[in-house]
């Protein structure tokens, strides 16, 4: 690696419509079963669909967030006495007043304060990974709590509904002929990262290696993806040439795959660019067509479900799918039997105004 510092995840949990913990998500996203319903959570009569993956109840995001804290740092064996210096990073909805929150979860989870916020879209919480592991990369800590959070809320509903970015037949097909649009989810996650001389030190056994990471921005349309998906594919470049890995080790592609027509046509561009021929090897999947797309906090749910895919050597699956889309010419992953061949997997993601993230992970 380029950097000094090896960056490892030593503990991480995740709530969503599938449940609480890796077990629920295991279940959901690799078993290919989407977590979508009706949206009982507020009035859904005027708009086009009112389809969501939500969890049950009225949950509070901050107790959420609270939650998924608590529960990251136990599973790295992160005590209090550990807390103190630990910076947060916290992604979460625009919409919400984050500082507050943010202040919230830090006080009561033990946390230094004033936590760092993310508000950057759907690669809120990526952008957030990226700077904690440049932070421990670079020395400036030995680790740092990534944290991200979004509830399906009614005024969001009503904007993407509006814009008709919604899929109006319920189902999210990414990369599939026939998509029609993207559906909400609930997420809630956080993850510790650390030095990897830090998680030795506490006698931790790491759960992957963040090998690379790569941002880019391609300002090409405040909403419309660069058709070439050029952006992107230079985020990717970024990641792996920060881990000196080779695109041809690659072993899978966590996408971003919202199932929108011209954000996915964009995306198998940009992998196609990376990935040349190899790419037609290489399984790729969208997770998002069983969890639904949870904005800011979508990037570090992924981050997880690539992390277990590496940890259980089973690969998630693309669902929703109808029929091959010639401008999306993929190795999609379309049952629960395809097992990971390599150690080191992509995730990547995008998000309005032309913002790409790419995170390359790997066994510890």
């Amino acid at each position: 690696m380029v950097d000094r510092a090896r960056v490892v995840l030593s503990g991480f949990a995740v709530r969503s419509a599938h449940g609480s913990g890796q077990d629920a998500l295991l279940a959901g996203a690799f078993g290919g079963t989407p977590a979508f319903a009706p949206v009982t959570r507020f009035d859904t009569a005027r708009r086009r669909t009112d389809t969501a993956a939500t969890m049950p109840g009225a949950p509070r995001l901050a107790d959420e967030l609270v939650g998924a804290v608590v529960d990251a740092c136990a599973d790295a064996s992160l005590g209090r006495e550990h807390r103190a210096g630990t910076p947060l990073l916290l992604a979460a909805h625009a919409d919400h007043d984050n500082t507050a929150t943010a202040l919230e979860v830090a006080a009561r989870t033990g946390l230094p304060d004033p936590p760092r916020t993310y508000t950057a879209a759907c690669v809120a919480a990526t952008s957030a990974v990226a700077d904690a592991a440049a932070m421990i990369a670079g020395g400036r800590v030995d680790r740092a709590v990534v944290a991200a959070g979004f509830l399906v809320d009614g005024d969001t509903f009503a904007v993407f509904d509006a814009g008709r970015a919604l899929a109006a037949d319920g189902h999210v097909r990414p990369f599939s002929a026939g998509r029609q649009g993207m559906l909400l989810g609930d997420a809630v996650a956080a993850v510790v990262l650390e030095s990897a001389d830090s998680a030795r030190a506490r006698r931790v056994s790491a759960k992957a290696a963040l090998l690379g990471w790569g941002r880019t921005g391609d300002a090409y349309h405040v909403c419309k993806p660069r058709p070439d998906g050029e952006g992107l594919a230079r985020a990717v470049h970024t990641a792996l040439r920060r881990a000196d890995v080779p695109a041809a080790e690659v072993g899978y592609v966590n996408a971003n795959g919202t199932g929108t027509p011209q954000s996915d046509s964009a995306e198998a561009a940009a992998l196609r660019q990376v990935f040349g021929a190899d790419l037609d090897r290489i399984p790729v999947s969208s997770t998002k067509s069983v969890h639904g797309h949870a904005l800011e906090a979508s990037g570090l749910l992924e981050l997880i479900v690539t992390v277990l895919a590496l940890r259980t050597g089973r690969l998630p699956v693309n669902a929703g799918f109808l029929a091959a889309d010639e401008d999306c010419r993929l190795n999609l992953v379309l049952d629960g039997d395809r097992r990971l061949r390599r150690d080191r997997a992509l995730t990547v993601n995008a998000a309005f105004g032309g913002a790409n993230t790419a995170l390359l992970v790997g066994a510890p």
